[in-house]
């Protein structure tokens, strides 16, 4: 059974990102791979907050051709239009990167909203999963007004291009940290219904991050 919580929503303050003990970037490179099978064993929050923070932390809090904070990860124009939600076993939280925190949108275990459907059996028992959800508003408030942040096919490059980002950042962090990842589909209508999102807005992909099953 999950809980709605709406307006007392609770958030998951997380620690500052630790470098080190991690592999360099091109041992990460020379290691990436995909891993479907998982075990379980929940993430410490030191970890989660790192794999988070290179997901599309924030790198830099005012720089670059459009000011504000910038993130490690690129968007079309600084337009920042991915989000990052996080099934836990707990619930389903969407991951806030200017206070590097986790807030909390739906108690319960989400975790099969983040696979598509067919693949639910694979990496079930990882503990943490990633949805990514597209919100086009946010082409309307981009740096630069480029034209095709206002065309269809031009955003639609865009949000995957900066989901596939995302999601790279997440899979050489994950191995940096001698964890496992996957990039997958997730359950499209069913996260759409579940959040409620609006015309705007879009569930694109899953990944799925824990340790791998030996």
């Amino acid at each position: 059974m999950t809980t709605n919580l709406n307006n007392s929503l609770k958030a998951i303050e997380l620690p500052e990102p630790a470098f080190a003990h991690c592999k360099s970037l091109f041992e990460a490179l020379k290691l990436r791979r995909t891993v479907r099978t998982m075990r379980a064993g929940k993430l410490p929050l030191q970890v989660m907050g790192d794999i988070l923070w290179a997901a599309q932390g924030v790198n830099r809090r005012s720089g670059g051709p459009f000011n504000g904070p910038g993130r490690t990860a690129g968007s079309a124009s600084n337009s920042q239009e991915v989000r990052v939600y996080v099934a836990l076993e707990e619930g389903l939280y969407l991951y806030k990167p200017d206070s590097h925190s986790l807030q909390l949108v739906l108690a319960g275990d989400q975790r099969a909203l983040a696979i598509g459907p067919g693949q639910a059996s694979l990496g079930a028992s990882a503990p943490m999963r990633l949805i990514y959800v597209a919100d086009l508003e946010c082409f309307k408030r981009s740096g630069f007004d480029e034209p095709r942040l206002h065309d269809v096919e031009g955003q639609k490059a865009y949000y995957y291009l900066d989901t596939g980002l995302i999601a790279q950042n997440v899979c050489l962090a994950a191995v940096a940290l001698g964890l496992a990842a996957w990039f997958h589909n997730c359950n499209r209508a069913a996260v759409e219904k579940v959040l409620g999102l609006g015309s705007h807005e879009l569930a694109l992909f899953g990944q799925t991050v824990g340790y791998e099953e030996v």
